[in-house]
């Protein structure tokens, strides 16, 4: 029997549903962490990233417009599926992150984990920071949170897998839809991500993913004046960060800045061993959620009930 010619993955982009190559035509090699290849990724340009914020703002109405319970059903059904691809998430982490196959499933495991943990907020947060407001008048005042809209995010550079679920999947949780920049370097488990939510429920353009270089698709998407908010988490170099945090404020767009551990390292520490996978496997807390998230207050007088005096 002749041996098999390889079936080499063919990587591409994840925009409105779809898999497109860059319109660019460009590539570039993804090497694991000795520098062996391991496949071409879709160098995606500024035209890219502007398709994949015209996918986001159509899908966001529809989205932000399903009631919580269902989207965290959506959500879990994604995490369903990537625990049915389990084995491919851990492999694909291990040579992005060289991590050893049981230290990766741990990765893998975390992540999944994460993802149910953020489908059980979806119907919940709402609760926690939305209520009613005592005032000083015959009136209801209830307050309550919206999505933001379309958020651009730049995932974790390191954490490949866990670090991009955990900035993901809260943008989505609240109803946001998101335009993803992949880890520059390491961005085969994102790839990979788009096409567990393209087999799930989720709709088309809820989820974006970019793959290329993150200084060069950035600050189109901090200028975009159809982009809502950014979450620059992946973003190492401060004066980048600087840079797309002005560019932003020209529509008032909301900016979560990445903490001082996740940026890059000052000359002394740079040939250090780092890695920020053991700040993404923290407990994340609230933050992500309530970071996308507008409030809505709504006043309604109060009305009497007959002669008593008695109102509701």
């Amino acid at each position: 029997m002749s041996e098999r010619l390889t079936v080499l993955k063919t990587y591409k982009l994840y925009v409105g549903g779809k898999f497109p190559r860059s319109e660019s035509g460009r590539v570039y090699e993804v090497t694991d962490s000795k520098g062996t290849w391991l496949a071409n990724a879709p160098l995606a340009s500024r035209k890219d990233a502007r398709d994949a914020v015209v996918a986001a703002r159509k899908a966001q109405g529809g989205w932000a417009g399903k009631t919580a319970y269902l989207r965290g059903q959506i959500l879990y059904r994604v995490a369903e599926m990537l625990e049915g691809r389990k084995d491919q998430f851990v492999r694909e982490v291990a040579e992005a992150e060289g991590l050893s196959k049981s230290k990766a499933a741990a990765v893998v495991d975390a992540a999944i984990d994460r993802w149910v943990w953020y489908a059980g907020w979806t119907d919940k947060i709402a609760q926690v920071v939305g209520g009613g407001n005592p005032v000083a008048g015959p009136f209801f005042n209830l307050s309550s949170p919206e999505p933001t809209g379309v958020v651009a995010v730049v995932a974790p550079q390191k954490s490949s897998f866990l670090g991009l679920v955990s900035v993901i999947a809260p943008v989505i949780a609240t109803g946001n839809t998101a335009v993803v920049i992949a880890s520059e370097n390491s961005p085969l488990p994102a790839l990979s991500l788009g096409e567990v939510l393209a087999t799930s429920d989720l709709p088309g353009g809820v989820v974006n993913i970019l793959s290329g270089r993150t200084a060069e698709i950035t600050p189109s998407l901090a200028a975009h004046q159809d982009v809502n908010a950014i979450d620059l988490a992946g973003v190492e170099d401060d004066v980048l960060a600087k840079e797309l945090e002005v560019a932003a404020a020209d529509n008032l767009k909301r900016v979560v800045r990445p903490t001082a551990s996740h940026r890059r390292p000052s000359k002394d520490a740079q040939n250090a061993a780092s890695s920020d996978a053991g700040d993404w496997s923290a407990d994340p807390g609230t933050h992500r959620l309530t970071a996308f998230l507008e409030t809505k207050t709504v006043w309604h007088p109060t009305g009497s009930l007959g002669a008593s005096g008695s109102s509701y």
